[in-house]
């Protein structure tokens, strides 16, 4: 099931970004968030003279409460097809973007730079692609709520509080662990994370990187001290294969963050860091 068509909000955003000839930035949110969490980082970047978009995963409902409504919409989106979904939008846009990507997205993000698609990119807490062989006990319980049950693989699987406080918050205080989960939470496709679990085991995955196309452009990866999800183990082993790229790779970790680190109390500090590596090379 291939999704390549673009909803008219996002042939909206390509359209504004084409007019205005500002340097466009791209964000890719992953699993179980909506594109709508990227809206601080959308104005910080605009205001630093950047044209920002925020396209969904495919079928994506616009706010949580829709999604919540309507949770199967979120079924059966594969890496692939989200991947080409993004494609599409970014292929539209008259001048390359930087691209920006946390968890799926971060995958997603490097999937699209190894097609030659970014000016520069940072992948923060990145899913593992394949070659990437740490599997951390913390990552495994993190992904649990899906993997299983193989029947999730076809499912919308949303977490419970408990679980997205393990898996996203637990850097944060309980009351904000809460808010964050009441604010940002939704159900999302089980099938990605049966992808890159596997992705090592099957070599025609489509969870996998052209991690040394000349084209890939400058990477940063971020990692979060204290990330269950994407801990630095995982992070730093899909740096060690990006970094066999011609182009610039640098990798940071941003002390006493969990998975939540873009959507939390201190999700200036992220985009601050993410923004001066992009502003570097566009």
């Amino acid at each position: 099931m291939t999704h390549l068509t673009i909803t008219d909000h996002e042939a909206d955003q390509v359209k504004r970004a084409n007019k205005d000839g500002r340097q466009p930035v791209v964000f890719v949110h992953g699993l179980w968030l909506l594109p709508s969490s990227w809206d601080r980082w959308a104005d910080l970047f605009e205001k630093k003279g950047f044209v920002a978009l925020t396209p969904g995963w495919p079928d994506d409902p616009e706010t949580v409460q829709e999604a919540q409504a309507d949770p199967d919409v979120f079924a059966q989106k594969s890496v692939g097809d989200v991947a080409d979904h993004f494609d599409t939008v970014v292929r539209k846009l008259d001048k390359k973007p930087a691209i920006i990507g946390h968890s799926f997205g971060g995958l997603l993000t490097q999937i699209l730079a190894g097609r030659g698609l970014a000016a520069v990119s940072v992948a923060i807490d990145p899913a593992p692609f394949r070659g990437v062989l740490p599997l951390p006990i913390s990552a495994l319980k993190s992904a649990s709520p899906v993997l299983k049950n193989p029947a999730n693989r076809n499912r919308a699987v949303p977490l419970t509080y408990d679980q997205f406080r393990f898996g996203f918050a637990n850097a944060v205080s309980e009351d904000e662990a809460k808010e964050l989960f009441h604010t940002f939470a939704v159900p999302a496709s089980g099938e990605p994370l049966f992808q890159a679990a596997s992705a090592n085991l099957n070599p025609w995955t489509e969870a996998k990187v052209k991690s040394k196309n000349p084209e890939r452009g400058p990477l940063l990866i971020m990692s979060g001290e204290k990330d269950n999800t994407v801990p630095w183990s995982i992070a730093n082993a899909s740096y060690k294969r990006q970094k066999r790229n011609e182009g610039v790779t640098e990798i940071v970790e941003m002390k006493n963050r969990g998975h939540a680190l873009v959507i939390d109390s201190g999700w200036r500090e992220v985009a601050d860091t993410a923004l001066t590596f992009v502003q570097r090379f566009v």
